[in-house]
């Protein structure tokens, strides 16, 4: 008897979302609790698992397709999953068994083993049938030709495509099964084909952007920079680092004390942490830190909740399971819903000065840089010392620039000043 699987229920904030790809096809053998399919959200990738072990029987909603909340997407049946792969083995086994014994009855003892070899088993292997332009309809023009040069099945290649295509990448990551092929990768090769190939931008992608204008034309956006020596904190994490892992099992960061500095900066200026709806602003009594996260799907924002009653090292192992978890594609809705503020982390990837975009509805949003010797005058001489830019942009509508710049220094202050965070100063 045939079961339903359905599309997970989303939340209120999720309208719909779209098949990202389909890991099992029909026909395949499925253990219960084993990823079937990817669904893609505005926010985040949610995996649809075989609620029992069995077959898929039938797609319902192809790769491409739009789904709403609980729809149904597929035909699964009960059964053992190990079940049917151990009767094929059998059959497979009698069955050469069998033959093996038919050809030894009737073959006579005294004859030679070449005079027992059938005229078939001389004849050289027959070269790969070529891949015919209806099993090529699928793939792009730069897939066609890769799969008709190395000979390459469509039927073996894991589409990822919309509606089913298959692109270079995928072609690509077949003939490579144990290696990593990224994104980059994939347009590398494109471009030195000397074609091109036009690919739907995701789901999450097509969102990002969207907002991103949205917030450029609905809010005046200003930004205000600073900077910021790091050698205190560099100098606590040289000297804490072993024992706070020893003590805590995570390492000791930069973004915890970022955080915990914002939160308190947040506390002294309680309209940064505000929001504007319609006509009125919204005051925020707790202090919900964003902190982006960049996946190979796009940008992602996890929400370290209540972060004012967290710890550093609290602060330090929240975003290490989300970074974990955003790797993965595994972070939930709810675990990227709210936030009053945001810090973005630009300097990983080695961006020196940048301006971040406000994460609506939110007032302001942090953005930090890398780290770099400078030069600066200290009590009257010249050092070298390890400078970060901050900056941080926010809507003119609710702050104005006396409430911005002031709360920035803050947050410099306390981060030149650890012990500002220990103190609540």
């Amino acid at each position: 008897m045939s079961t339903e699987i359905k599309s997970p229920t989303f939340p209120e904030s999720v309208i719909d979302g779209t098949i990202a790809n389909w890991i099992k096809q029909e026909g395949d053998t499925v253990s219960q609790d084993e990823v079937i399919a990817e669904i893609e959200t505005d926010k985040v990738v949610l995996e649809v698992v075989a609620p029992f072990d069995g077959e898929l029987k039938k797609i319902v909603k192809n790769a491409g397709d739009t789904v709403t909340s609980a729809e149904v997407i597929a035909e699964f049946e009960r059964g053992d999953a190990s079940s049917k792969d151990v009767d094929a083995s059998d059959e497979t086994t009698k069955s050469a068994q069998n033959e093996v014994n038919e050809d030894q009855s009737e073959t006579p003892l005294q004859e030679s083993p070449e005079e027992n070899i059938p005229e078939e088993t001389l004849e050289p292997e027959p070269e790969p049938e070529p891949i015919s332009e209806t099993s090529k309809a699928k793939a792009g023009p730069a897939a066609k030709r890769l799969m008709s040069e190395e000979s390459i099945d469509p039927k073996d290649v894991k589409p990822t495509g919309k509606g089913g295509r298959i692109t270079k990448a995928d072609v690509i990551a077949h003939m490579n099964p144990d290696g990593e092929v990224t994104p980059a990768t994939a347009v590398s090769e494109l471009q030195s084909s000397g074609e091109e190939e036009r690919v739907p931008m995701s789901r999450l992608r097509s969102t990002i952007a969207k907002r991103l204008v949205k917030v450029k034309q609905e809010t005046a956006m200003l930004t205000t920079f600073n900077e910021v020596d790091m050698q205190p904190i560099k100098d606590l994490r040289a000297k804490y680092g072993e024992e706070f892992f020893a003590e805590h099992g995570t390492k000791l960061g930069f973004m915890g004390f970022f955080v915990s500095a914002a939160v308190q900066a947040l506390r002294k200026f309680p309209i940064v942490n505000a929001s504007i709806d319609n006509e009125d602003i919204v005051y925020h009594g707790f202090q919900d830190i964003g902190v982006a996260v960049s996946t190979d799907r796009g940008l992602v924002v996890p929400v370290v909740r209540d972060a004012g009653n967290l710890s550093i090292a609290d602060i330090e192992l929240k975003i290490t399971e989300y970074s974990e978890k955003a790797r993965e594609g595994k972070l939930s809705i709810e675990e990227m819903q709210g936030g009053t503020f945001t810090i973005s982390n630009g300097g990983i990837f080695g961006s020196l000065l940048s301006t971040p975009i406000l994460n609506a509805p939110q007032t302001a949003i942090l953005g930090m840089h890398k780290i770099q010797d400078r030069p600066i005058a200290l009590n009257g001489e010249v050092v070298i010392r390890p400078m970060m830019y901050l900056a941080m942009s926010y809507d003119h509508r609710l702050l104005d620039g006396k409430e911005a710049v002031t709360f920035l220094v803050a947050i410099k202050e306390m981060l030149e000043s650890p012990e500002r965070l220990l103190l609540n100063l």
